[in-house]
């Protein structure tokens, strides 16, 4: 039985499945996981060398989960509950970060005591030690180092007798490698960018260029410019176009239109407009039914977010009462919009790795990710202590907190207009374990979607869709699937033992 007549016979029976009711038969393979091609899209002109997105949650994707997403081949999502000014802040941090390139430079005036200015860098919990130095008018007149703090024995004295006064600086459009020649030639650390009227302009800094000339970038996601990619989340309506406008001079490679319900008339005119006035990928979502997944293709989405209600901290299908199975939704949408060219992306309901090659073998060329990567380092917030064990905070963007604190929150979920005290959450707020680094977790998802194609013999992901065939498992076949009748005494990497609710 192939999978249409696998997922056509669960619709006769009126059944859909979640990624826990089926898996993916074994079959032949020639392939070791290790061989496996896992470049995919994100959407018609955004690739993935590595088919996973992380969400765009305020407890999980801002510029430090962006950076790392794409370093590690994927792509991160920066979540709309920031302001304008702190979203541009995140994506060119990203879009920066392989260049050593800072754009607005922490400058510093020519009359301010060293001691000042360390006791500044402290409060402002600075991690570098190079500025430019201004004069009070604002002119270039040197620069400082971490060399000329450690040479200096008197902290009472100005800036300007420490400062390196012999300047080599650079137009502001130099490009990266021009940038890289004159900073090697002349042995200089950093290389202040002037503007036409000889204004700051930006800065590039020897340790970070350094690094990125030596560093293998081969598996990072770059755009043409050799940069990291990265997208955004927006809203609906005129302010979301005023965002897409101003994201996209700042080098935005996708917008994810971040509704609860994608197939809305505000979310489709948001759609249609965005198209008409700007030239970066759309991706449109969230849905679950194959209608919605055609008319957001008609209303020409780049890319289709399919997942209503699967999250680890969503309750919309309990709260609304709606929503669809995760992989029928996916194997149905898929359907409706083959031949379009249109990627989709399965976001929600990613427990373990082998979920990942369930949704990609159902159909869906990427996954988002929001739970397993809200315990890492790079996700925003502190690591805090329960019973021994260290966690961090995750909550749905349609928690009660979150509507509380952000418009954009309320808006997501329909409730734009709603007072504070009648607001109907479709989300919690939680912990989850902590995690360590996000590569970590990374490197073990895309390990076990790499040896779920070795076994069904794929050498690519579009081989694992044309070869997929599917199981349906019940509830006993579930239980044996995981580990039972034991009592887990060590942790795998990619399977931790499950914490009891009355032990938190």
């Amino acid at each position: 039985m192939g999978k249409a007549e696998f997922f056509r016979k669960m619709e006769d029976l009126g059944l859909a499945l979640s990624y826990d009711n089926v898996r993916v038969k074994t079959g032949h393979s020639e392939y070791l996981p290790i061989h496996v091609d896992l470049l995919t899209k994100f959407s018609r002109n955004v690739p993935l060398k590595r088919p996973i997105v992380s969400a765009p949650m305020d407890t999980v994707t801002e510029h430090r989960m962006a950076i790392a997403m794409a370093k590690l081949g994927g792509l991160g999502i920066i979540h709309r509950k920031l302001s304008l000014a702190e979203q541009i802040h995140c994506v060119e941090r990203v879009k920066f970060h392989l260049l050593g390139f800072v754009e607005k430079p922490i400058c510093v005036n020519e009359n301010d005591t060293v001691e000042e200015l360390l006791k500044r860098r402290e409060e402002k919990e600075y991690s570098f030690h190079s500025f430019p130095v201004l004069n009070n008018e604002g002119n270039l007149v040197g620069v400082l180092t971490a060399d000329d703090f450690d040479f200096c024995l008197d902290l009472k004295v100005k800036v300007s007798t420490i400062m390196s006064k012999n300047l080599v600086t650079g137009a502001k459009d130099i490009s990266f490698e021009k940038a890289f020649q004159k900073m090697k030639e002349n042995k200089k650390k950093l290389l202040p960018l002037l503007d036409k009227s000889n204004n700051i302009a930006g800065m590039y800094v020897w340790s970070d260029v350094k690094r990125t000339v030596a560093g293998n970038r081969e598996g990072h996601n770059l755009d043409v410019s050799g940069r990291l990619r990265v997208g955004a989340a927006v809203g609906v309506g005129e302010e979301a176009l005023e965002r897409v406008k101003q994201l996209s001079e700042k080098g935005v490679d996708v917008i994810v239109i971040d509704t609860a319900h994608g197939d809305s008339k505000s979310a489709l005119w948001t759609l249609k407009e965005m198209k008409k006035l700007f030239s970066c990928d759309v991706v449109a979502g969230n849905i679950s039914e194959p209608e919605s997944a055609r008319r957001l293709a008609d209303a020409g989405a780049d890319g289709i977010k399919v997942g209503q209600g699967p999250g680890s901290i969503c309750t919309t299908r309990i709260v609304a009462g709606i929503g669809c199975p995760q992989a029928t939704a996916v194997y149905n949408c898929v359907e409706a919009i083959k031949g379009t060219g249109i990627p989709i992306c399965a976001d929600g309901g990613i427990k373990y790795s082998g979920d990942i090659t369930v949704a990609l073998a159902i159909g869906a060329e990427s996954v988002m990710i929001g739970n397993l990567f809200a315990g890492t380092d790079e996700a925003p917030g502190e690591v805090i202590m329960k019973k021994g064990r260290p966690y961090k905070f995750y909550r749905g963007m349609g928690s009660l907190g979150a509507m509380q604190e952000s418009a954009a929150s309320r808006e997501r979920y329909g409730q734009a207009g709603q007072k504070t005290g009648k607001l109907v959450p479709e989300g919690i707020e939680g912990v989850v374990p902590y995690k360590g680094e996000v590569s970590l977790v990374f490197e073990q998802l895309v390990g076990g979607l790499s040896s779920g194609m070795g076994y069904v013999g794929a050498k690519d992901i579009c081989e694992l869709f044309e070869k997929a065939d599917f199981y349906r498992i019940d509830a006993a076949g579930l239980r044996e699937s995981h580990p039972h009748n034991v009592t887990i005494t060590r942790e795998a990497p990619n399977y931790a033992a499950q914490i009891e609710e009355e032990e938190l």
